[in-house]
């Protein structure tokens, strides 16, 4: 593994301390993202645990700030919500992210979905882009969401769909399509040309190397991430490697790794520092080298990837470094 690497998508919302040894260990710092989750704390709370690591540890890790849907629909929502992200970049934020709940939960009186590119959304976009603040993004789902469970491509989200049918979209037509999700996106690109945006989990469109090339080609200011998407790579290898791999090689300044471990004290102290350090290296293998490999979301083998050097330097630090201002 290259010395230092980044891993540019965790959820650093615990101040345990063996993911930071481990981090250490491994040359690694992280970019930890904030994101208004019902399951997680406030995001001023996520924010307090970051300064906390970054006292013990400093120079370690970035983070990313969001804004709550507290109060949308009232008067001066936009407002409040502007200054929300003002107070978490004046802290010390890097950028903004802005999540699924908006296009998959959030409906107005009328039960009407709000999609991102929804009116009430646009000062806040504006703002951004014209203050050329970075935003990023988790819009929608991945499209096995909405497939018949015998239709996933990878067991892991087979495994989830049918354990959790509450968010299997394939059993709720009254939401809002996939293809509703990545048009809405789209649409903001094509308004907000000037803004800064990552897609986070490769757009949403981990199925198709092919849709999430159309988009980093089409719209110079987007950058996307491989974090808890890597399998979906791996996948497309078995049947396309050589496409996979001339498709990071196009897009080596656009691709970003990150794991998207989430650390909220469920895997324990050791047990979330075990968890980075074998999805590191299980990761590196796959783009760094040849070595004849298996993954637990699917049946069969794949090659890794064995990328030029200088492209695992760009997706495995160089990229994040720009992107979010690692020094």
């Amino acid at each position: 593994m290259i010395r230092p690497l980044i891993d540019a998508h965790v959820h650093l919302n615990t101040n345990s301390i063996a993911k930071m040894e481990k981090a250490l260990e491994y040359g690694v710092s992280f970019l930890s993202i904030n994101t208004d989750i019902p399951f997680f704390d406030s995001i001023e709370g996520q924010e307090k645990v970051i300064k906390e690591l970054d006292q013990k540890y400093p120079n370690r890790i970035k983070y990313i700030t969001s804004f709550s849907m507290e109060g949308w629909g009232e008067p001066g929502w936009a407002k409040k919500s502007i200054q929300q992200i003002n107070r978490g970049l004046d802290n010390g934020a890097v950028g903004v992210k802005i999540w699924k709940n908006i296009g998959m939960d959030l409906q107005d009186k009328d039960g009407r979905f709000i999609m991102i590119d929804d009116e009430s959304i646009e000062p806040i976009l504006k703002y951004l882009e014209e203050n050329e603040i970075l935003l990023i993004g988790h819009q929608g789902e991945p499209k096995n969401c909405w497939l018949p469970l015998e239709e996933m491509t990878v067991d892991s989200d087979r495994n989830y769909f049918s354990s959790h049918p509450e968010y299997h979209m394939y059993l709720h037509p009254e939401f809002p399509s996939y293809e509703a999700q990545m048009e809405a996106r789209d649409r903001i690109l094509e308004r907000h040309p000037k803004l800064k945006f990552v897609g986070l989990h490769l757009l949403s469109m981990e199925w198709s190397i092919d849709e999430v090339a159309k988009r980093l080609d089409k719209y110079p200011n987007l950058v996307t991430d491989v974090a808890e998407r890597v399998c979906h790579l791996q996948l497309q290898a078995q049947s396309r490697w050589e496409d996979v791999r001339d498709f990071i090689i196009k897009h080596q300044d656009k691709i970003i790794y990150g794991t998207d471990v989430i650390d909220d004290g469920s895997f324990g102290d050791e047990g979330v520092a075990k968890r980075f350090e074998h999805l590191w290296k299980f990761h590196w293998d796959f783009f760094a080298t040849e070595k004849e490999l298996e993954a637990p979301e699917f049946a069969g083998t794949f090659k890794g990837l064995n990328l030029p050097e200088a492209v695992l330097q760009k997706v495995f630090y160089s990229n994040a470094a720009r992107v979010y201002g690692f020094e």
